[in-house]
């Protein structure tokens, strides 16, 4: 229990995506919303999260959703 960490954030404004597959390919999707987000003259603000919808005990890889997250702000 040493390792986990309960730890509550404040993000504010940021770049959302739903990502459906294997989370290894979550990398693609990372890639698609920073060209998003510099598009719209907003830079990365600390760290983002992942909120996983699916359960990959019971859902095939290509079938996960996960909604991933990443902090932004104006320039």
């Amino acid at each position: 229990m040493d390792q986990v960490k309960r730890e509550s954030i404040t993000e504010g404004l940021c770049v959302q995506m739903l990502h459906v597959g294997p989370y290894q390919e979550e990398g693609r999707s990372i890639c698609a919303m920073k060209a998003f987000a510099e598009e719209r003259g907003l830079t990365l603000h600390g760290h983002h999260h992942e909120i996983y919808l699916s359960d990959p005990r019971r859902v095939p890889p290509e079938k996960l959703k996960t909604i991933l997250r990443l902090p932004v702000r104006k320039k």
